[in-house]
């Protein structure tokens, strides 16, 4: 399910609409695989289990550290909808780069 596509001045503002329209699980890139994690559920998926929702990028005006990207991603077959939050400054990491990468792919494949 997309949502209706929306521009955020911030990071902050982007996660708290999100979160009121339910996606509220927070996943994390496992840094021992290429699967999301979210602790609250005790979950943990592959990408290919989730459609992306939205994606949503914030460029830092001055320090390449503070840029960040949004996925708003659902798993049907889990009933969950949640975010996954990354930064892609000097600090992306080669795991965190290439799940990325492969969400961007499944993302412009399914528009």
């Amino acid at each position: 399910m997309a949502i209706q596509r929306k521009s955020y001045d911030t990071l902050s503002e982007a996660v708290n609409d999100l979160v009121a329209l339910g996606y509220t699980a927070d996943f994390l890139i496992r840094e021992d695989g290429e699967c999301l994690y979210c602790s609250s559920h005790e979950m943990e998926l592959s990408p290919d289990d989730f459609l992306i929702d939205g994606i949503y990028r914030f460029e830092g005006m001055t320090d390449p550290a503070d840029e960040s990207i949004v996925f708003a991603v659902s798993s049907r077959d889990n009933l969950i909808k949640g975010l996954v939050i990354n930064s892609f400054g000097a600090d992306f990491s080669y795991r965190s780069s290439k799940l990325v990468e492969e969400l961007y792919r499944r993302s412009r494949d399914t528009n």
